[in-house]
């Protein structure tokens, strides 16, 4: 990973809630891309592989950033940065960009009720609509009120994840949410969906990333820093994922074991070398399923790991240091790899992880299990 770019969340933020519109998708996809292009020094001449993230036209992309490129396609965060390991590996291509855009909060996107977005996509909301559950949030909380019931995780327990990461995000100039919460705050705060509290939910936002990928040699001669990625591993859960039954009957489980396994033996590491880990948080209830998941705690015991080690700034294992979906801003997954990148780089200022060797990206959304391990 050699370039890395976003657009001024913040101030996408602040516009947007003043009624203003101040890009579409494809206009928050190309100052990020013109931001990573600078982050990485190249023009953009030197890009022959496009992958763009969901939602954006592939060809429009293309068009309006001046690449005619000699492969490409179009996927999420995840699967974005795995398919262009796979198509430099492969020889289709040699620099990578993986462009993403997001105006789904200035288009007025709507994640439940009679018109939830992806309805088409995601079944679950057709065959859990005849009981209200028409939202992503009310899936989750019906899954993670089963496991609190199964395990004993509290509500306090929970509220580690939202707290650790709104102080991530209270030391990151790039963060929407930056005002720090404690416990108290997260218990007094209005339920969503019971037991999802307020600050459990991800925020929506508008705004664009851009990531640049080559290979290893080539990456070593451009840059003294150059991101390394170890690893990768990906399962699917696809028997009873359209009705959401591998989140609500084993929350991912088997899917983030076998996805564990492939990532941490490709690295050559184990749990205990990792250094900050980062996780789709759409939802905080994803942070304990994926501690348990990927081993760095026994199943089951998420809720005593998040309390006693610690998951924030100067715990045991630092998780979404930047302050993640909760704080930070919502990108899908995008902003996690650069947050990732810029750990390893060792440029995160008052909340860089000491030491920071290894860090590993999670996420398990709609049954699939896919992981990232980035280092020096």
């Amino acid at each position: 990973m050699v370039g890395i770019g976003h657009t001024d969340w913040r101030e996408d933020y602040r516009r947007v809630r003043n009624g203003e519109k101040p890009q579409d998708l494809v206009g928050y996809a190309a100052l990020a891309f013109k931001a990573a292009l600078t982050d990485a020094q190249m023009t953009a001449a030197d890009i022959d592989g496009l992958i763009v993230g969901p939602g954006t036209a592939y060809e429009r992309v293309g068009e309006v950033l001046g690449l005619d490129v000699r492969w490409g396609g179009e996927a999420d965060a995840m699967l974005a940065v795995i398919q262009a390991c796979m198509a430099i590996r492969c020889g289709m291509a040699s620099v990578v960009a993986l462009v993403y855009g997001n105006d789904q909060r200035s288009a007025g996107l709507n994640y439940g009720g009679a018109n939830a977005a992806f309805g088409s996509t995601f079944m679950s909301y057709v065959y859990h609509a005849p009981w209200g559950l028409t939202s992503q949030g009310a899936l989750y909380a019906l899954m993670f009120r089963r496991y609190m019931e199964e395990t004993g995780l509290t509500e306090r327990d929970l509220a580690e994840v939202a707290v650790a990461q709104r102080f991530a995000a209270s030391l990151n100039d790039n963060a929407i949410m930056r005002k720090p919460i404690t416990v108290d705050d997260y218990l007094q705060s209005p339920y969503v969906c019971e037991p999802l509290h307020l600050f459990d939910y991800c925020l929506v936002n508008d705004g664009g990333v851009a990531l640049i990928i080559t290979d290893a040699r080539r990456a070593k001669k451009m840059r003294k820093d150059p991101v390394v990625i170890h690893g990768v591993g990906r399962y699917d859960l696809n028997r009873g994922a359209t009705s959401l039954e591998p989140r609500l009957t084993n929350f991912y489980l088997p899917a983030q074991q076998k996805a564990a396994h492939q990532v941490f033996n490709m690295a050559g590491i184990g749990p205990e070398d990792v250094n900050s880990l980062q996780v789709y948080d759409s939802f905080s209830c994803h942070v304990p399923l994926v501690l348990e998941g990927y081993g760095y705690c026994p199943v089951g015991d998420s809720g005593r790991f998040m309390r006693e080690d610690g998951i924030g700034l100067g715990g045991r294992l630092p998780v979404n240091t930047s302050g993640g979906h909760l704080s930070e801003t919502y990108m899908q997954g995008w902003n996690h790899q650069i947050e990732a990148v810029r750990q390893i780089r060792g440029a995160c200022g008052a909340r860089q992880v000491p030491g920071c060797r290894f860090v590993h990206y999670a996420s398990d959304v709609a049954g699939k299990a896919v992981s990232i391990l980035y280092g020096q």
